[in-house]
């Protein structure tokens, strides 16, 4: 599961890890949630990537609805050949999510508490999505988004039994790549070892609340709120 998350880094930093020369100009998203607009990395022309924006939630070219998105956060990796809402788009429509974390909550309903999950260096990573491209019934195109899950490493697995497919750099080409039947072959846990998590503040319970207090470490679990 992968419900919120967040991308800070600067526009330039970005660029380098996903290979790109420039990305869009970007403010700091702390507490990104579904149904806002996200950044994803796309095969371009030939041989090439591109960044844009598009809508947190995939909408199947099919859909009759907007709304259907909401249910869209997330693909399981292990499901994706067989749902007809992510078939094609794991042919055809792979994706680049970068992100410099990602929220879970622990703990009883009412009472959870949120912890930050990302890189041990805090560097930007960049998790496997898919993308899609749907039209309005009055015509107009909207690209938007899925990021697909994978079982949990042993260090997320406290938190939650599904964690986000995060790929290694060295793997981001052969993701891209619409050639690769193989692509799903890479959607597998993230080294624990190099991951890191911390409580933070249950203000990132807010989607309105984003900015760095979101990702601020709180001394104690028991003390974050």
């Amino acid at each position: 599961m992968c419900g919120r998350y967040e991308l800070h880094s600067h526009p330039q930093v970005i660029a380098l890890l996903v290979g790109l020369g420039t990305v869009p100009e970007l403010l700091p998203r702390y507490n990104i949630a579904p149904t806002q607009v996200g950044l994803i990395v796309r095969a371009g022309e030939p041989g090439g990537r591109e960044a844009v924006l598009a809508h947190w939630g995939l909408i199947p070219f099919w859909a009759k609805e907007r709304d259907l998105a909401t249910r869209m956060i997330n693909a399981r990796a292990e499901t994706l050949a067989e749902k007809p809402a992510f078939r094609q788009a794991l042919k055809k429509r792979r994706c680049l999510v970068p992100a410099d974390g990602f929220y879970e909550w622990q703990g009883a309903p009412g009472n959870k508490q949120p912890w930050h999950i990302g890189m041990a260096d805090d560097a930007p990573f960049a998790m496997a999505g898919l993308w899609e491209r749907w039209r309005d019934p009055e015509g107009a195109l909207l690209d938007s988004y899925t990021i697909i899950t994978t079982a949990a490493n042993e260090m997320v697995k406290r938190l939650h039994d599904r964690m986000p497919a995060i790929l290694p750099p060295a793997n981001f080409a052969a993701w891209l790549d619409p050639a690769n039947d193989a692509a799903g072959s890479l959607l597998t846990p993230f080294p624990a070892e190099e991951m890191r998590a911390y409580p933070v503040s249950p203000r990132v319970n807010k989607v309105k609340n984003d900015d760095a207090a979101c990702v601020t470490p709180v001394d104690d679990a028991a003390d974050a709120g």
